[in-house]
């Protein structure tokens, strides 16, 4: 009986450690990248689900971005092609923009259904709809790679109706040109212009990694919160490459125009949203603006609300 009511008086001091975080967000908006592993893996689909429904229900306004990579490549070696990258980039012709809009509206309505079995209304938006996400062709180093765009303006009317009438918006990272061609976008360059374009409190990367290290072979160098010029320098440094230091690029620009704060999670763990968010502590890092008031480097061990 004492073993039972202490795991009931555990249960209790999470959720009043959760109270400030709760109370500090209330109505703000938070978007969050969905994509890498998480998206492949059924549990951990249904967990980070779960954790942004649950982000709703306490009354946070919730975006999701969500990408599909891993899948359309599948769908595209099913159908006799085979993916092709320059510079990290999906070479997209014809043939494959039609399978990566066909790939991410699929995922984008089964995300939909997902939350709507939680009880949540969601709605599922392309960058197209509302002329939500408007693009122009991008290159590779000057190589034309295809119906690849880079977005040049966010019109973020149709995301502020959907959560003004209570609804979850899932976009699908596809815009459209002013030529009216349709493009495939990076999920995390979508993300930070909604973030941006929304004034979101908090842009969460859901990855494939834990976070940040100064030294990747040194597990104690991890680091649990940076200012935006610190990550400037980090990459400067040369010890940020691969797929993160686009994303870290992505980071620093989302903090300097407005958006509060950026968090790099691995999306592998369960429930990393809830943990970051409504723990002191934190498990990701978090990039922070340079004039915040919380000191770097420091542990989260003492309370702050805005984390």
């Amino acid at each position: 009986m004492e073993k039972d009511m202490q795991q009931v008086m555990q249960k209790a001091e999470v959720l009043i450690e959760a109270l400030p975080y709760i109370q500090r967000f209330n109505r703000k908006i938070i978007v969050v990248k969905y994509g890498g592993s998480a998206m492949s893996n059924e549990e951990l689909q249904k967990n980070v689900i779960k954790d942004v429904t649950l982000l709703k229900l306490v009354g946070f306004k919730p975006i999701i971005v969500h990408g599909g990579g891993k899948e359309i490549s599948r769908w595209v070696e099913k159908t006799g092609g085979q993916a092709r990258f320059v510079n990290g980039l999906r070479v997209t012709d014809g043939e494959t923009m039609e399978i990566a809009e066909m790939v991410l509206n699929k995922v984008n309505k089964s995300l939909v259904t997902m939350v709507q079995e939680l009880g949540v209304k969601a709605v599922g938006v392309s960058g197209k709809d509302g002329g939500l996400l408007r693009a122009e062709k991008k290159y590779a180093d000057g190589e034309d790679i295809g119906y690849v765009g880079e977005i040049k303006q966010v019109d973020p009317k149709i995301l502020y109706d959907l959560l003004d009438k209570d609804f979850l918006p899932i976009v699908a990272p596809i815009g459209l040109g002013t030529d009216y061609c349709t493009y495939n976008i990076n999920a995390d360059d979508a993300a930070c212009a909604i973030a941006k374009a929304v004034g979101a409190d908090k842009l969460v990367f859901l990855t494939d990694v834990e976070g940040l290290y100064r030294d990747v072979n040194d597990r104690s160098s991890f680091i649990s919160r940076l200012t935006a010029s610190e990550a400037d320098r980090l990459m400067e440094s040369g010890v940020i490459g691969g797929g993160m230091l686009p994303k870290l690029n992505n980071c620093t620009s989302a903090i300097r125009n407005g958006v509060s704060r950026v968090h790099i999670l691995d999306g592998r763990v369960p429930h990393c949203l809830l943990l970051e968010i409504f723990t002191k502590e934190g498990i990701g890092t978090a990039i922070i603006a340079d004039d915040d008031n919380l000191a770097t480097g420091v542990k989260r061990d003492s309370f702050c609300a805005d984390h």
